[in-house]
Order: C-alpha cells, then sequence, then structure tokens
C-alpha cells in the first residue's frame, strides 16, 4: 500500500468530487470506490482468501477472491481486472460479468462497491504480499464456516455474499 495512492472521491450519486491521499480518504471517512471480484471454478467453487495481516482494513478475514480499490480516473472494471491479475495473477481473457452495486454506507468503509463475477480453469497464484491463504468451497460448505466463525470474514464479504449465494459457474 503506497501513501501516496490517489483516490477519487464520490458524491452520493457517485460522481467525483475531487481527488485526495489514500489516508485522507480514509481517516476522513469520506466516500470512494472498490471492486470485488469472486473467482469461481468449472464446479461453481468459490475462491475465498484470507487477507494478509498487514493489511489496513480487516488483518487476518476472509474475504472475496480479489478486491481492492480503484485508483483516480479509474473505472470499476478496468480495476477489477487489475486486482484480479495482481492479487491472484489471473488474467482474464473474456469480460468479467458484473453482478450489482452496493452503495456506500458506513458498513462499507464509504465505499461505492462493483462486484464482479469470473470462471477459470487456470491456476490461482495468490500475491503472499497481499493473501496469507486461500482455498476453493462449495456454497454449502461456506455457508457452514460463516455461521461457525461469522468474525473470521470481513464485513464486505458478509454483505456480498448472501446476494450472490447460490450462483456458481
Amino acid at each position: 500500500m503506497n501513501a501516496e495512492e490517489i483516490f477519487d472521491v464520490v458524491d452520493a450519486a457517485d460522481r467525483v468530487v475531487e481527488r485526495l491521499p489514500r489516508g485522507d480518504v480514509h481517516a476522513r471517512g469520506l466516500r470512494h470506490r472498490a471492486a470485488h471480484i469472486l473467482v469461481y471454478d468449472r464446479d461453481g467453487r468459490l475462491y475465498v482468501q484470507r487477507r494478509s495481516f498487514a493489511k489496513e482494513c480487516s488483518p487476518g478475514r476472509w474475504d472475496t477472491s480479489a478486491a481492492g480499490h480503484l485508483n483516480s480516473g479509474e473505472d470499476y472494471h478496468t480495476a477489477a481486472v487489475r486486482e484480479l491479475e495482481e492479487e491472484l495473477g489471473l488474467v482474464a481473457h473474456a469480460p468479467l460479468e458484473a453482478l450489482f452495486k452496493i452503495d456506500a454506507s458506513p458498513a462499507t468503509g464509504q465505499e461505492f462497491v462493483w462486484v464482479y463475477r469470473h470462471v477459470t480453469d487456470a491456476a490461482v497464484r495468490p500475491d503472499p504480499t497481499e493473501i496469507i491463504d486461500g482455498r476453493w468451497c462449495e456454497a454449502s460448505e461456506l455457508e457452514a464456516w460463516l455461521a461457525r466463525e461469522p468474525e473470521s470474514f470481513t464485513g464486505s464479504f458478509h454483505l456480498i455474499w448472501p446476494r450472490v449465494r447460490g450462483r456458481s459457474a
């Protein structure tokens, strides 16, 4: 994470109103943008990742396959493709499927979030500076895990999973 990253600050309608350093955006609780990618294999299993303990938000918790903030001037889809490659070493050879958008709120850390779906048979190569563990899970396995250990998952995962459960490859 670079302290000099510049984010687009957005209004309640997700329109850019200014550009500020990442630290200022987070410290002041300003609205900004992020993308989450759900990576499925051809058998319909979802890849979940465990975030590095060095992460600013939700260190050591399980999360969607890949996620990240949009850089200033970047659109959601471009950011999703970039994060997929940066975090998991996956190149999207077909367009990612846009599933839904979540409005910025305290529950999202004031992030507008677009959620995407990607299906692949390629090997996942997690970036060890971002991800300390990862695994492929059946929907039923995730449901049981969430019921047993809800605190092990990020708040974002808790917002996203109910809207995608049952979807697969």
